[in-house]
Order: structure tokens, then sequence, then C-alpha cells
């Protein structure tokens, strides 16, 4: 292991339940570990308050796993004239680029022109992105020909190409950066607990001071006290809002007016070979106005995504036929050889926490607020909802803000997670691979190197992943479910769900000799097939 990388804390669970129970006063608790949850515990412990975040599944099992992998200011942002959110993006682009390298990197997108007038039109706007992006910029703009387009995007349709504007942003491991939040928010002192659902908020004399919860493996019941209790579950909050009480001491529930609005967003990934490249595809303006993306990622491609309203809050939503259909007829038109649903390796749906305005009533989520949204109730229950993953930093030190001007916790220094490498990624240096390559020992950073001293380490149970990663996953990234692994420690299932499922039994055993708990492997085995397109 580097000299620079600290030995790993490790997660027993049976140790952060005993810290759980033990009786103790939090400054703040956190319900909810996604991105926005995990920023917080991070940016609170880095102050030195006494912090606590539950999380009812597994950290980032939400929306927070199926983003489109995207480190972005949000070109389409641009478009609407939302400068603001702009360029507060790729301020904190640039910031996880550099805390988290081995887990975010720049990558290239190449916008094919169809049309003689595209490529003048949207290379006129990237280039205000660039501008926006200032000193922080990731590489300028560039106007391409016919044949420096196919050279970026081998794949792409040659027929009627004008072409293309070449632009930069960034990418990420979605789910491994919130393990790094919660990893890196723990060596400065938190306590993180995944599959713990709270079913309750406690209040005294009108004042939200605590929670209760439940642990999801063993049935335990906990009380946690806390001066400040944060709601961040993102597409989720109106129900833990619901469980506030009202100024009788919480007998009553505060009826409210929902926050969210969730839209559905699908994605499919296929092989390599049908994008070609190391170039990223953006469509600006598919057939129903929406963005169509093409990703390079742990050496597959992302097709996606939609943006579907939802009214159900399923943990696992299923994608519509329309949105398969859409995202595969619309690849159709820029690629040569068009993806067939035989083709697709794996499939997700993710549901994004969209802030619903007032007395809204139109089904219409591409006009809704990606901005992030803070509400301080009566009893002083704070909700965050909205935003995205590129400003959860962000998104941390104003709710902490929030916190502050409602005297809900003592003033603190703000800034320090500015510059804090998160874990994995001190003294990763030049050496950090791209993205885009095959998943592997490069996106443990720093600690690769004490991945590799595990037992098992050159036991490979499938691309990507050997017995020794298993067991670090259980040792010290709070994994204890099969699905924890290949989900989210691996990214297995996202990437080819029929070889996920193929070595769920041999995870299985590891994690069950290493935890001794039941791994879930048939739970595991069942979900695979919401990943599948074809019927087994």
């Amino acid at each position: 292991m580097s000299s620079n990388a600290p030995t790993p804390l490790t997660t027993h669970r049976s140790d952060l339940m005993a810290r759980l129970s033990a009786s103790c006063q939090y400054d703040i608790a956190i319900v909810g570990g996604g991105a926005t949850g995990l920023g917080i515990a991070l940016d609170a412990a880095a102050r030195g308050l006494r912090v606590v975040l539950v999380e009812a599944y597994d950290f980032a099992k939400g929306t927070s796993s199926r983003s489109t992998k995207l480190v972005h200011g949000g070109v389409r942002y641009l478009a609407q004239g939302n400068i603001s959110l702009v360029r507060e993006a790729l301020h904190e682009r640039t910031l996880l680029l550099h805390n988290a390298p081995h887990l975010a990197q720049p990558l290239p997108f190449v916008m094919p022109a169809y049309k003689w007038w595209e490529a003048p039109f949207y290379g006129t706007g990237l280039k205000m992105y660039d501008a926006l992006a200032g000193s922080a910029g990731l590489g300028a703009t560039e106007f391409l020909s016919k044949a420096e387009t196919l050279a970026e995007l081998p794949m792409a349709k040659p027929e009627g190409l004008k072409g293309g504007v070449k632009y930069w942003d960034g990418q990420f491991n979605d789910a491994r950066l919130a393990l790094a939040l919660a990893r890196t928010a723990a060596q400065h002192g938190a306590l993180l607990v995944n599959y713990c659902r709270v079913d309750g908020l406690i209040h005294d004399q009108g004042r939200v001071a605590g929670l209760t919860s439940i642990d999801q493996i063993n049935g335990q019941r906990y009380t946690v006290a806390a001066h400040c209790v944060v709601n961040a579950t993102g597409v989720w909050v109106d129900e833990l809002r619901g469980l506030d009480g009202a100024a009788d001491g919480g007998a009553s529930p505060v009826i409210t007016q929902p926050m969210v609005a969730p839209s559905q967003g699908v994605h499919m990934v296929v092989e390599r070979e049908f994008l070609g490249g190391a170039a990223a595809l953006m469509v600006p303006k598919t057939a129903d106005g929406r963005v169509l993306f093409a990703v390079p990622w742990l050496g597959k491609v992302i097709l996606g995504t939609t943006d579907t309203p939802r009214h159900d809050l399923a943990l696992e939503p299923v994608a519509f036929d329309e949105e398969i259909r859409f995202i595969l007829e619309e690849s159709a038109r820029y690629l040569r050889h068009a993806p067939q649903r035989k083709d697709v390796k794996s499939i997700w749906v993710g549901l994004r926490p969209l802030v619903k305005p007032p007395d809204d009533a139109g089904g219409n989520t591409k006009g809704l607020s990606r901005e992030h949204t803070i509400v301080v109730s009566k009893s002083g229950l704070v909700t965050v909802t909205g935003g995205k993953w590129t400003t959860y930093r962000a998104m941390a030190e104003d709710v902490l803000a929030q916190c502050e001007a409602h005297a809900l916790i003592k003033a603190t220094v703000v800034g320090l997670t500015r510059t804090m490498p998160l874990v994995g990624g001190g003294a990763v240096g030049t050496a950090a691979r791209p993205m885009h390559e095959a998943e592997g020992l490069h996106l443990y950073g720093s600690e690769k190197d004490f991945v590799q001293r595990l037992p098992g380490a050159k036991r490979w149970l499938s691309e990507g992943l050997s017995e020794a990663m298993v067991r670090f996953a259980a040792r010290y990234e709070y994994a204890s479910k099969v699905e924890d692994v290949l989900a989210r420690r691996s990214r297995l299932l996202f990437l080819d769900a029929r070889q996920a499922r193929v070595v769920a039994s041999v995870v299985g055993e590891i994690l069950k000799e290493e935890t001794a708990q039941d791994p879930a492997v048939h739970d595991f085995e069942a979900l695979t097939k919401q990943y599948f397109l074809e019927k087994q």
C-alpha cells in the first residue's frame, strides 16, 4: 500500500451497531445514505461535529448508483438559461476530479452534426460552456470535420455527417464515490450504518430531538438523540416529512404538500464495439427533445437516458416498454450498427428527485428544477432534495448553513471539504487509469496494494472482480449482501447482469465466511431478472 494511504477502518457490523446502541447525544443525525446525505455527513464530521447517518438499505442503493455517470456542468441547463447552476456545477466538477482522481476523470464528448447548422449552433453554446468554466476547464471546444468526427466516433453513421463538435466534461463511478464519501466521513469520526430504517421521529416540546430506527437485518430497534435531524432521502423525503409532528409533541402528523415529482431515467448497457473509440457521443435534441448519451464506461457503453414522470416510488423501478424502444430507436439514428434488445447486457432505472413547485398540476418533469431545495419545518426537521451528483459538496455546505441559521448546530468552519482527498484518492498521481477502462484494481486508488495483500488476490471470479475484492468489501466497505458487492462495490450487475448472476453464489460463500450472516444470494438472483431485457 502507498505510504500515503492510511490503514482502512474496519466496518464490522457488530461494532457499528454497538456504537449505535450506546447512549450518545449527536450534533446531527442524517437520514439517507445517498450522495446528499453522505456529503453532509462528511462535511459535518470534518467540522468536528458528532455525526450519525442511517440508511434503510445500502449506501447509494437508490438514485445515487443509477446516474448516467457524468460529472458535468450540464449543457442542457445552459440551453435553459440556468447560468448560475452551470457555473456552480463546473466549479464543483473541478474539485471532485481533484479529490477523487481514481473515481472521476475528464472525458471527451463529441456531438455529431447531420445538418449544416448544428455544429455552429451548438458549438457556439459550448464555447460559452468553456467560458463559464474558465481556468477550471478540462479542454477547449473544437469544431471537427467529418473525418475527425469519425476518428473520435468510429461507429457513428457516416451517411449525411457534416462534421461535429468536441467538448470536455467528466465521468465517474457513482456508487464507489458514495462509498468513498462514507468511508472518509468515518475517518473523521462519523458513524454510518446501512440497512437501518428510520420508522419514527422523536419530539421534545414540539421540536425534533432524534429518531427511532430498526435494524433491517436482525430486527433490533435503536433510539438516536440528536440536536439536528436532516432528511436527505431523495425521492422519498415526503415519507419522512409525514412522520414529523406538530407542536403538540408529535402526536399529530403534519400534512404537507409533496416536495418531489419523481422522474424516471433509463439506462442500457451494450458492448464497447457499438460505439468504438474513447469519446462519448452526445445528441442534444432527440426526436422528442431529450438528450441522448452513448458513454464508454468500465469497458462497456451506457445508452440513455429518458425523462419520464413516475408516480410510484419503487426502490427497484422497471423501464417502460416505450422508454426501451425510444433509446434503441434513437441510438439507431446515430450508430452504424444499431443495438437490439438482445444486445443489452444490463438495464437499470433511477428515480430523480425533481423539486415540485407549489400547486404544480403538470406532468412534464423536463421543466422542473434540477437545483436543490432546503426546507426547515416548524419542529426543526431539515429536509433537502433535488440537485445532482456533481454539486453534492456544495449542497452539503448549503444544508449546514441552514442548520446554523436555525440554531440547530453551532457555527463552524466552512470549506474544509474543498481540497479534501477522499479515501483512495491520495497519492494516485498521473497513473490513474481512464474510467472508460474495465473494472479493476485502479478503482481502489492508493488502496490497491492493500487489496492485493488480502487472501484470494490472484483468484478472479469475473473480469475486474477477485476474491480479495469481495473480502475487502466485507471488511472495510460495509458490504454484507451479495447485492452490495455485485451492484455497488463492483459494478458487475450494472455492466453484465447475467455474469453477475453466474458469480453470485461464490460471492455469497465468501461473504458468509467474512460476516457470518446470510448474504441473501437468492434475493440477488431474483433481482437480476429485472436487469435483463430478454426473458430467461
